[in-house]
């Protein structure tokens, strides 16, 4: 279901500003969301549930650079010397090199944007969503690749990681409960025998409901 309706205080003089409610049932959940584009044409309803579902890909971002990538720890520093001490063996400067941490930084994330750049291509040549492709997989994977490479048998790291003879390398995730799906009628309890009860890639409608108050 979808609303429109205005927030404003025009008494007080402080900006209008016009949101969209969007109410998605999934099983017997209902989910509520606001968003400022009001046309469901140009942001269906699904696409609201399906972006919301995706704000946890920063986080997963970042738990993959630190702990795959070795981004908890900022190998940099000027060289160790000794401090000439029985008791103090070694001192370090404590600020380091900051080109050095700029360099570890960077470095890592071109890789993690190399390592979704093949995700993304996997995903492509198996058909798959890219939800259900591994990057540390694919990141574990690249070692057994180049093994391939230098004995000659493949040079291409798509079609070798999405070979079926190479699907024990757990480069698609297994399915560990069955997915729920998505209803999108705007009135479940009368169209629960609707072919438009539920979401599917090639369903066309769109729930264009919109109350002005």
């Amino acid at each position: 279901m979808n609303y429109a309706f205005n927030s404003s205080c025009e008494k007080s003089g402080t900006p209008t500003v016009r949101v969209r409610l969007v109410e998605i049932r999934s099983g017997q959940t209902w989910h509520s969301y606001l968003t400022s584009v009001l046309e469901p044409e140009i942001l269906p309803p699904y696409v609201v549930a399906d972006l919301y579902r995706q704000r946890w890909r920063i986080e997963q971002a970042f738990n993959t650079v630190k702990r795959l990538l070795g981004l908890s720890y900022l190998w940099t520093g000027e060289p160790l010397r000794w401090a000439g001490s029985p008791t103090v063996t070694q001192v370090a400067n404590p600020k380091g090199s900051i080109n050095g941490i700029k360099l570890q930084i960077w470095a890592t994330w071109l890789f993690y944007a190399v390592l979704m750049d093949l995700g993304d291509a996997i995903a492509d040549e198996l058909t798959l969503p890219v939800d259900r492709i591994s990057l540390e997989m694919i990141y574990r994977g690249l070692y057994h690749f180049s093994v391939a490479h230098q004995k000659g048998l493949t040079d291409d790291p798509i079609k070798y990681l999405a070979a079926p003879e190479n699907q024990d390398l757990g480069i698609v995730k297994s399915i560990r409960k069955s997915p729920v799906r998505l209803i999108i009628a705007p009135f479940p309890s009368r169209q629960k025998n609707s072919p438009d009860f539920f979401f599917s890639t090639s369903s066309q409608t769109l729930l264009t409901t919109a109350l002005q108050a």
